[in-house]
């Protein structure tokens, strides 16, 4: 077996060393560095070579790339690398692959050349002041040849081990049969469906699959993804979830998985769980680099041990075996599990990590050209959460700390734009204010402030924590998406409510609204892309705001329950309108009090607001027949909710109260008599404020008059309320009764948005 590999690829593997440092330092864009090397370039002779294509092989291994420059006469070879700010701010570990990639690229030029010896230059240039520093050094060819050789063996050895590993995937993927011996209904369907997905021979495929809770779609899309790895050489999967709790239903469908590869001899799948980095943080009080914290000091030097164990243990490495293995070699859990990624068949993680503006998985998905599969868990959860990751949003309060803080240019430039700043809401008269752009005097003032601190921060990095730094690091992503501000996303002013003591201050935010542009180059970036939920329609609505093309299919995979499982009742005779909340609580009261002692047992009661919850709640345990009755209350903890949850005990009694599209209205599993009911006193209808009403201007604008209610408040509020209903029906076995409480969900079009099982 052959191998192909660029300068760059192999010396990233095989010559990093020393510490980790993540102190922040602002560098060139890809354009200004092109522009460096270019005018490093035209400064020489008219005998210099440019980007000279150079390659040399090593055993089975060829190793191809370009270098910078070669002066001839000189007998000079130069590698260029762009900064900013101050040469010394440039990290040791960073010099060490700059070196090696000099080296590297001065043996293929020996070799092709036959020269005896060589000057090998490093040039760094300074993008700001145009300036260049070089350092040289003369090399044997011997010493150089020897250098290539012991890098190549490296990369050799460890080539040959992947290709082992992938090879031997490959045949056991092939040969895997279904780890569940035979499909629940309707998972067959979704399975064939993802299969031909990813089958296709064409990339960027795509499909939403709407599919009801119990039917399996975890190992349901995850089987199929696995079974086409091998015909259509997907290198990774990645399983993408809203929430933890998705990461452990894909653990556990991988261990089953893994259970019946090893029962036929297989060896198992390499599978990842990625873990945040607060999360991960051993030493949240110490900064990421090697004067700090231990476990960034010489963590280059220890990686490829700790990488080899960790993946000469073939298992599903979840977050506590990677911190095992992390400590075990004294480095950082958080960046062995980003380096692990790399080498993983499948990758289980937050939506963000694909999805985001500086996504790990999408950058190293392009960076290795790899050909990947994508699987998006409860993906009716992806057009709010994409919302967020391109929403930008600058706090007076952070840029008040900034300017207490800075000194010199930098906080001149801080006022100049608090001057700017006001200026925008001095004349508003309402709390909120949409406009259609950004004013170019604001942005001008803004930018020169971004501009002060990047070159203040590479000359002295500042530390995490530093109000400059944090200021920044708001204004950056601010104006990255300033830039890209069109008819998809909203600049709104919100003033905030005035407080003895502080001035008139107002928040500034570019909002997104229709992440649908940002996500198409992302699906594009995949070779296949499934979406799936139990509820992912109207279909249009995804396709429109998640930036899938428009011929993506959708498929409804049909229920394994009956309408006889499911009592529904319209309850018409209530009215949960904010005008109208008052007057409904003592017939809600009432319904759940008569529907408890009729079919005792545990029940779950959503409502629009924890207010309404809780004057609900206080107005039934007010009666003397009151059942038990345990609330949601706001900023519930990882184990409050697990207590609230665990309250739902088989054959218990009681009522479980939770505000509506909240941490229990979805993905929480209460089978069989655990929970056997529920009642829903709203529509879920997003609040009717400013904010949601520019939001539907502008979906209005885009996709018309009716469709853009529709999009804003209709479908994404009758969505809360099929998921909180389906806690109650969660296999073939459970029965349960649904208390609809509100006299519009008789309307036509409310009704059609509801499940067709319920009937």
């Amino acid at each position: 077996m052959s191998y192909t590999v660029s300068v760059r690829t192999l010396c990233e593997f095989t010559a990093k060393q020393g510490d980790l440092d993540l102190r922040f330092t602002p560098a060139p864009t890809a354009l200004q560095g092109i522009e460096g090397h270019q005018l490093v370039q035209s400064r020489r002779g008219a005998d210099y070579e440019a980007e000279v294509a150079l390659q040399g092989d090593y055993e089975t291994l060829r190793v191809r790339g370009r270098a910078d420059g070669y002066d001839a006469a000189a007998g000079q070879l130069e590698e260029i690398k762009t900064y900013r700010g101050n040469l010394d701010a440039i990290r040791a570990n960073h010099r060490a692959l700059h070196w090696a990639q000099a080296k590297i690229y001065g043996h293929l030029l020996c070799r092709e050349r036959a020269l005896a010896r060589l000057k090998v230059a490093l040039i760094y240039f300074n993008i700001g002041n145009q300036k260049e520093h070089a350092i040289t050094e003369v090399f044997e060819a011997a010493e150089l040849q020897a250098f290539f050789e012991t890098q190549c063996a490296r990369f050799l050895r460890w080539a040959q081990s992947e290709d082992a590993h992938r090879r031997a995937r490959d045949a056991a993927l092939t040969a895997l049969a279904f780890p569940l011996g035979t499909f629940r209904a309707g998972q067959r369907t979704l399975s064939v469906a993802v299969y031909r997905c990813a089958r296709a021979p064409e990339g960027g495929n795509c499909l939403m699959a709407q599919a009801p809770t119990g039917i399996g779609k975890t190992i349901g899309t995850l089987f199929p993804m696995l079974k086409a790895c091998p015909d259509q050489g997907l290198d990774k999967i990645f399983f993408l979830t809203a929430k933890g709790t998705g990461h452990g239903l894909a653990t556990q469908a991988l261990t089953q998985v893994n259970h019946q590869l090893q029962s036929t001899g297989a060896a198992p799948l390499r599978a990842l769980t990625l873990q945040s980095r607060e999360k991960s943080c051993e030493h949240p009080d110490k900064a990421c680099h090697g004067d700090s914290c231990p476990l960034a000091k010489g963590f280059y030097d220890r990686l490829p041990e700790a990488r080899a164990a960790v993946l000469n243990v073939h298992a599903v490495w979840d977050s506590a075996r990677l911190r095992e293995a992390a400590l075990a070699h004294d480095i950082c859990p958080y960046y062995l599990t980003q380096e692990v990624a790399r080498w993983s068949d499948v990758v289980i993680g937050d939506y963000n990590y694909f999805y985001d503006g500086s996504a790990m998985l999408h950058a190293l998905t392009q960076a290795n050209h790899w050909k990947v599969g994508v699987l998006v868990d409860e993906a009716h959860n992806l057009l709010d959460r994409a919302r967020s990751m391109y929403t930008a949003e600058l706090s007076p309060l952070a840029l008040a700390a900034a300017r207490k803080h800075a000194k010199g240019r930098i906080r001149t430039s801080l006022n100049a734009l608090q001057r700017a700043w006001n200026t925008l809401h001095e004349s508003q008269q309402q709390t909120y204010e949409c406009h259609a752009q950004v004013p170019l005097d604001f942005m001008a003032a803004l930018q020169k402030a971004v501009s002060l601190i990047a070159e203040a921060n590479a000359d002295h990095p500042m530390l995490p924590g530093d109000p400059v730094l944090g200021f920044y690091l708001e204004a950056l992503q601010f104006a990255v998406l300033e830039e890209k501000l069109d008819d998809n996303a909203l600049f709104d002013i919100t003033l905030l409510a005035p407080q003895r003591g502080r001035k008139r201050a107002a928040t500034l935010c570019v909002r997104n609204v229709i992440p649908a542009p940002h996500l198409l180059a992302r699906h594009a970036a995949a070779h296949a892309t499934v979406l799936f939920s139990g509820t992912l329609s109207p279909a249009a609505f995804y396709r429109d705001t998640l930036g899938l093309p428009a011929d993506t299919p959708w498929i409804d995979v049909p229920a394994p329950f009956k309408a006889a499982q499911l009592a529904v009742h319209i309850v018409r005779d209530v009215s949960t309108r904010y005008q109208d909340r008052e007057a409904s609580i003592d017939r809600i009261v009432a319904l759940i009090c008569d529907q408890f002692h009729k079919r005792p047992g545990n029940y779950l009661c959503f409502f629009s607001s924890f207010d309404y919850l809780e004057r609900v709640a206080d107005a039934l345990c007010a009666r003397p027949d009151a059942p038990p009755v345990w609330r949601q209350v706001r900023a519930m903890g990882t184990d409050s909710r697990q207590a609230f949850i665990d309250r739902f005990q088989a054959g218990g009694q009681g009522l479980g109260f939770a505000v509506l599209g909240g941490a229990f209205g979805e993905g929480i599993d209460l089978p069989g008599d655990r929970l056997i009911g529920a009642f829903i006193a709203t529509l879920g209808l997003p609040q009717l404020n400013p904010v949601n009403e520019s939001m539907k201007r502008c979906m209005q604008q885009r996709f018309g008059m009716r469709t853009g209610y529709d999009y804003t408040y209709l479908f994404p509020g009758l969505r809360k309320v099929v998921q909180a209903a389906g806690r109650v029906i969660r296999s073939e076995k459970d029965t349960g009764e649904l208390f609809l409480m509100d006299d519009r969900f008789a309307r036509d079009e409310v009704r059609r948005l509801m499940p067709v099982w319920w009937g």
